[in-house]
């Protein structure tokens, strides 16, 4: 049978490079083109920089397929690259969500506002104010409206979570190849395969609920962007091709498939080649660079004017007189447009931002642990204070007995 399997896949494997290679092709040369427009027409820094990291998942997870299908010695590698960016494109399409309601402290403005009109109406059921904010998770699963600033630091930490879990499992699966106990695509307990895939499968859950709670809360707002074909068509890539890797090596494993690992991988390789086309195409609609055409001349740019005066005879009857005209054109100039400097922006802006929040996560989530050791030694210190305290006589009531013998002697 596995003689058989391994026949097929020989005739099967340059018909399928063939036809991958033409989807590649197709999604490189739309999403670059589409890449292009949005570095050309840079208007909106704090926006395009995230949609430009967002579109830019078609070429790597398109690049990396195709390198994946002709070579399969080299499908962990592409495979951990793009989990690393697959992670790095869920945080960077919450951070444009974000820059489209006016930045970080905008929106922690708005959630708060929100946060008080839901506390202070009357209909709450009977439940105080105080009572809703304890409520934290319960509220974020039910009520997101009600936690106000806290709903931005809980979606933040679900997003960065993913990311900095993503590149550590991927880090950790390389050295477990390397010491042969990885096992791509084995359900087996002694394999770090299944182990990694659970924790990566609820990390990426939690993420994409966090957005799903976050455009719950600001569709509305979001609106003029039309966010719902953006949250679809960018959940589609994530989440398809996740759940459909796993699908494959399910179906391989309970026998629908050959157990084969080549084949597992280059049919993986080979659908994503396919969908990234697909995918490239929906981008050049949802995430066009038509908007940023054109900008309001007062915040952006350089405005220059150029005035026409004319000088004109109108004759009324017998007499002549002059009139003037004058004619303004004003011109914006948008800034930005110079594709270094839009690449640099890009790199140099979005990675600082990037490190701020991978460090302002790490220190969220050490902070309960630190508070918890804090607590463990303040307990053991007060034990081992109460203990020693019977054998001693308080030096309190000494030193203020002594304070009034030495008054007394002074009067």
């Amino acid at each position: 049978m596995h003689v058989a399997w391994n026949h097929i896949y020989k005739h099967l494997y340059w018909p399928a490079v063939s036809i991958a290679g033409c989807f590649v092709s197709v999604a490189l040369v739309l999403s670059l083109f589409l890449t292009f427009q949005h570095l050309r027409w840079y208007t909106r820094p704090s926006e395009q920089k995230w949609i430009v990291s967002v579109i830019f998942m078609v070429p790597v997870y398109a690049t990396e397929s195709i390198i994946s299908l002709c070579n399969a010695n080299l499908s962990l590698a592409c495979d951990i690259l793009r989990n690393c960016y697959e992670a790095f494109a869920l945080y960077a399409f919450g951070s444009y969500l974000i820059a489209c309601l006016g930045g970080e402290t905008q929106v922690m403005e708005l959630l708060e506002d929100d946060a008080k009109k839901q506390i202070s109406e009357p209909l709450l059921e009977g439940e105080n104010s105080s009572r809703l904010q304890q409520k934290t998770f319960c509220n974020f699963i039910f009520r997101p409206c009600v936690l106000g600033k806290k709903l931005f630091t809980i979606i933040r930490f679900g997003l960065v979570q993913y990311m900095i879990l993503k590149t550590l499992c991927a880090l950790l699966a390389f050295v477990l190849e390397l010491c042969g106990v990885y096992g791509d695509g084995e359900f087996k307990w002694y394999y770090g395969y299944p182990y990694i895939t659970i924790v990566l499968n609820f990390s990426q859950m939690w993420a994409l609920y966090c957005l799903v709670q976050f455009y719950n809360v600001t569709h509305q707002r979001l609106q003029p962007i039309k966010p719902l074909a953006k949250f679809i068509s960018f959940k589609i890539i994530v989440f398809a091709t996740w759940w459909q890797g796993v699908g494959i090596v399910l179906l391989c494993t309970f026998g629908a498939l050959p157990k084969e690992g080549k084949f597992q991988t280059g049919l993986q390789d080979f659908m994503i080649c396919i969908e990234m086309a697909f995918a490239a195409v929906a981008h050049i609609f949802v995430f066009s660079a038509k908007p940023y055409h054109y900008v309001p001349a007062s915040p952006y740019g350089k405005v220059s004017t150029e005035e026409t005066t004319a000088v004109v005879e109108i004759e009324e009857g017998d007499k002549q007189e002059q009139a003037v005209l004058e004619k303004k054109e004003t011109e914006v100039e948008a800034p930005g447009t110079n594709i270094k400097e839009s690449v640099q922006d890009i790199v140099v802006e979005g990675g600082q931002k990037v490190v701020k929040d991978v460090v302002l996560t790490i220190n969220q989530a050490i902070e309960p642990v630190h508070d918890g050791m804090t607590k463990i030694q303040e307990t053991f210190h007060h034990i081992s204070v109460s203990s020693g305290g019977k054998d001693k006589p308080p030096d309190v009531k000494v030193d203020e007995h002594q304070k009034n013998i030495i008054k007394e002697r002074h009067i």
